[in-house]
């Protein structure tokens, strides 16, 4: 555990790197940590007598962060942090009040299991006022098992993984994104939305740029939301949209009249008219924070010489996916120096989980079965606001997943034309767009990520960023029964707050 105030240090470059043995019997290697900020911090406590001013560093990358390793013998520590004159306590950790109200913050050392008989708040004489609830949280890693109970991950190791991941992002741009060979597809604005969409599934993309020959502009995105609107609107009493208007009904027309009908733009178009992009001098995270801004999946680097943007050429589709992907590469052989990643997923405040029976306030995780029209299937992935939903059994297990880029299939063979979205299921859905041999519920690495919750943080972060993975679905061990859902904006809210 890598707690706000100490932590017994593990890694080897941590003052000889765990618990060694002294002459006076065995010693923790133990980090404090002092994640508040300040100019001079030091560390002093009842291990150096309350007499000795420990100097504290700042943690490389992260000027606010500051740690010092001391060896402390098994036992109950008091301890206090001196920050630029003043004294301070950590109150993120258990605390103990002495007779004059002095407060000071407790620590125990891992191998030290007398709590209670040692410093109770019931021991006779005991003029302390013991924070015990939190203190006894501080013990309950068993065997190196996380259990259930167990506290979460410090917000200090959080708030130095995030200032080197900020170092990194800001340090490199949309450069890095761009790959040695590929294409990217762009589409006239001009084009009918019913060719665009077989454009879309023959050349197996999600997501497209629009070009405006007029204007010499890349303007908008045509995404998979789209061809689930037209769809919608094409089985709606009354819609506007009929089944010959879609093949002349150009792009340009859709767009204007979704404007009108759903008074929004998804995030594609700004309020002027201008497409959400970035250029190849853009840092990693800027390009980041703009698709959570949005809330696109998509932002397209585009390079222009020209000063007023003119004779735009576009070079790549960003996505939080390519850049996890970099951070992955990046760190992946030094993960010391992110304390988060090799932290299981459960003990970090991270994703959307199903809430436990009699849990206050707990919403229900979206799930589908695979009898479920695939008219709900779309309803529910625009209501609920996300990429993909799990499909379970009447177990919850986990069988397949219903994603928004899916309904591409339709466009094969101009399916769309001879089905009724609320009669179709989504298992047979999916199977358009599968091999006819191919048996539902088979897992496919792209379609279906599952990771555990005692997973650590590195093996979710590179599973989504395999491309087209937007979330991966935590299941128990066994029974592949779905216990919370992590996606891509999770991980980067966590990085980048």
């Amino acid at each position: 555990m890598f707690s706000h105030g100490a932590d017994p240090a593990h890694d080897a470059s941590a003052a000889g790197g765990g618990v060694g043995v002294s002459a006076g019997g065995p010693v923790v290697h133990t980090r404090f940590v002092w994640p508040h900020g300040g100019k001079r911090v030091f560390l002093s406590g009842s291990f150096t007598r309350w007499s000795e001013h420990l100097p504290m560093s700042p943690v490389e990358g992260c000027p606010t962060v500051f740690q010092a390793i001391c060896s402390l013998p098994p036992g109950i520590y008091q301890y206090k942090f001196n920050v630029d004159g003043q004294w301070r306590h950590d109150e993120g950790q258990p605390t103990i009040t002495g007779e004059y109200g002095v407060v000071n913050t407790l620590y125990l050392t891992r191998e030290f299991d007398h709590i209670n008989t040692v410093l109770s708040p019931t021991t006779p004489g005991s003029r302390m006022d013991v924070d015990n609830d939190s203190f006894q949280r501080m013990g309950s890693l068993s065997d190196g098992a996380l259990q259930e109970g167990s506290p979460r991950i410090s917000e200090s190791a959080i708030q130095i993984s995030r200032c080197r991941v900020a170092e990194y992002l800001n340090a490199h741009t949309g450069y890095d994104l761009l790959p040695d060979s590929g294409k990217v597809i762009a589409l006239d604005i001009n084009l009918p939305v019913k060719q665009s969409f077989h454009i879309l599934h023959e050349q197996g993309i999600p997501v497209a740029p629009l070009w405006d020959s007029f204007r010499g502009q890349f303007v908008g995105l045509l995404s998979p939301l789209d061809f689930i609107l037209i769809l919608r609107e094409l089985e709606t009493h009354g819609s506007n949209l009929t089944e010959e208007q879609l093949e002349t009904h150009t792009i340009s027309a859709w767009k204007e009249a979704k404007r009108q009908t759903y008074g929004r733009n998804d995030g594609q178009l700004r309020s002027n008219q201008h497409l959400v992009h970035a250029t190849p001098y853009e840092s990693l995270r800027g390009i980041a924070m703009k698709i959570l801004e949005t809330g696109i999946s998509t932002v397209p680097i585009i390079y222009s010489s020209s000063t007023d943007g003119s004779f735009p050429q576009l070079l790549h589709l960003a996505s939080l996916s390519g850049i996890l992907k970099c951070i992955c590469r990046y760190f992946k052989n030094s993960t010391g120096s992110l304390p988060i990643l090799n932290q299981p997923v459960c003990s970090i405040p991270l994703g959307t989980w199903v809430p436990k029976i009699g849990e206050p306030n707990g919403h229900p995780l979206a799930m589908l079965r695979p009898n479920t029209s695939l008219s709900s299937a779309l309803n529910l992935l625009v209501q609920a606001g996300v990429s993909s939903i799990p499909i379970v059994d009447d177990n919850d297990s986990l069988i397949d997943t219903y994603s928004r880029s899916d309904i591409t299939a339709l466009a094969k063979d101009k399916v769309y034309t001879h089905i009724r979205l609320d009669e179709m299921t989504i298992h047979q859905a999916l199977q358009l767009g599968q091999d006819a041999n191919s048996p539902f519920g088979l897992f496919n690495g792209q379609r279906c990520q599952m990771c555990l919750r005692s997973d650590p943080l590195l093996k979710v972060m590179e599973r989504l960023a395999n491309p087209g993975v937007r979330r991966v679905f935590i299941v128990e061990a066994g029974s592949k029964r779905v216990e919370g859902v992590i996606s891509l904006s999770d991980i980067f809210k966590l990085l980048l707050s």
